[in-house]
């Protein structure tokens, strides 16, 4: 039997060109990522991606415009099923409560789960920025696409 994984993912940019990252704390490793998560059953890819910005960050987002679904195998590393995630440009207004942090892992207090968010300058992100194959192959296309325009 097959078990698949499906993830959804924001990429919130702001007006300075900087990109939210979102670095967090869980299952006993760090890892840095774009901020959502995966979709739970009878959800819609946008339902999800808004539930999970609002989980995360406290904010409503609007659903911008795709960017790219996974198109190759990749297996993830938590549990071994097949990853599909669905990247999507998103945009909102950020809660005034909100902290952002310089450094990565970050963490205010302690506890199994920890998450703090940061800004890049698309011009200074590199792969190496994130954790995950498959965010990072999604920071290079990104980085082509900026080039472009």
């Amino acid at each position: 039997m097959y078990q698949f994984n499906v993830r959804v993912y924001g990429l919130l940019i702001n007006d300075r060109q900087e990109i939210l990252i979102s670095d967090e704390q869980e299952s006993g490793m760090q890892f840095s990522k774009f901020p959502g998560g995966g979709l739970e059953f009878g959800e819609g890819l946008l339902e999800g991606l808004r539930r999970e910005f609002m989980e995360e960050c406290n904010m409503e987002v609007e659903v911008v415009k795709h960017f790219y679904t996974t198109d190759f195998f990749i297996k993830s590393i938590f549990n071994g099923s097949q990853l599909v995630a669905v990247y999507y440009f998103v945009k909102g207004e950020l809660p005034t409560n909100m902290v952002f942090k310089t450094k990565p892992f970050d963490f205010d207090g302690e506890s199994d789960v920890l998450q703090s968010f940061r800004w890049i300058k698309i011009a200074d992100l590199k792969k190496e920025d994130l954790t995950f194959a498959l965010d990072q192959y999604v920071v290079e296309l990104l980085l082509k696409e900026y080039e472009l325009s």
